[in-house]
């Protein structure tokens, strides 16, 4: 008997273990999305109608705003849920989505334009504050939440959809667990199935925690708003579990990509939560707009 899945068919999950990723189109209100861009733009004191006034090509701003998934976006949440097994193993039972808004202004705009096919710069697995294990539960799922209209060539991700297996591979071959960065990059020359995410206000990707990606250039210059916030999950994910079907999507796709049915895996060294420097600048940027909004 087939699973039954909240709002996902048989065909998207497939989809998700083949290629690692899936996109949902109009989840949420274009008209959210205008106005958190257009707060964004009185935060970081540009102009939107003015791109002399954008200083940096690409910013990633901190969280000043929330929302609970379900509540903005119900179809994507039920999604999330149906990739990671159901509800009740996910680490937050209300996860949210804010504007800590990546804006692609104008990165390498001047550069010759690279294909994701060619592209060798920027790859990488996402999960800069934990050491990576196969089973790690810190990043159960990534989404690309897209607050801006992309179109192709105006900064949209790039994303090697049959680098799953290949991450799989290597964090199966280093049960050690790796520090971010640890290697994974490398991995996209092995890796051939590319493409660049585009799409409009409103669209929500799911991605597989191993799938590697990168940012790519805009030469259309035209401000491209994202977000990337991850799901995270209650407990390891187990590849070992005594009914097949209660495998989630995700564990599936690793199984997929290890080529095995099952699987019980076990870390040789501590789980280790890192603090980024990434945090460190996100709250002085916090800092700076708080006193530009204050001060009218």
């Amino acid at each position: 008997m087939p699973k039954v899945y909240k709002t996902l068919t048989e065909s998207d999950v497939d989809h998700f273990v083949e290629k690692g990723h899936i996109v949902l189109k109009d989840c949420f209100s274009r008209e959210l999305a205008a106005e958190w861009r257009e707060f964004a733009f009185k935060r970081l004191g540009y102009e939107p109608d003015d791109p002399t006034t954008w200083e940096e090509p690409r910013i990633h701003l901190p969280s000043m705003n929330r929302v609970p998934i379900r509540e903005i976006a119900p179809r994507a949440w039920d999604a999330i849920c149906d990739l990671l097994g159901g509800e009740d193993r996910l680490a937050n039972t209300e996860p949210s989505w804010g504007d800590g808004f990546i804006i692609n202004f104008a990165l390498r705009a001047d550069e010759e334009w690279e294909s994701p096919e060619k592209l060798r710069w920027g790859w990488h697995k996402d999960g800069d504050f934990f050491r990576h294990f196969l089973d790690s539960p810190e990043q159960g799922l990534l989404t690309i939440v897209v607050w801006s209209d992309i179109l192709p060539k105006s900064g949209g991700t790039f994303v090697a959809c049959d680098s799953v297996k290949q991450v799989a591979k290597h964090l199966y071959a280093n049960p050690q667990g790796l520090l971010p960065g640890e290697g994974f990059g490398q991995l996209v020359s092995e890796c051939k199935d590319f493409v660049e995410i585009t799409g409009n206000a409103g669209d929500v990707v799911l991605l597989h925690p191993f799938i590697l990606h990168s940012a790519s250039q805009n030469p259309s210059r035209r401000a491209r708003f994202i977000t990337n916030p991850p799901v995270a999950l209650k407990e390891p994910m187990n590849f070992n579990r005594d009914n097949p079907d209660d495998f989630s999507p995700v564990e599936m796709a690793v199984l997929h990509g290890l080529g095995k049915d099952r699987l019980d895996f076990k870390p040789t060294a501590p789980r280790e939560r890192l603090v980024p420097e990434r945090v460190k600048r996100q709250k002085k940027i916090l800092e700076e707009q708080k006193k530009r909004l204050a001060m009218g």
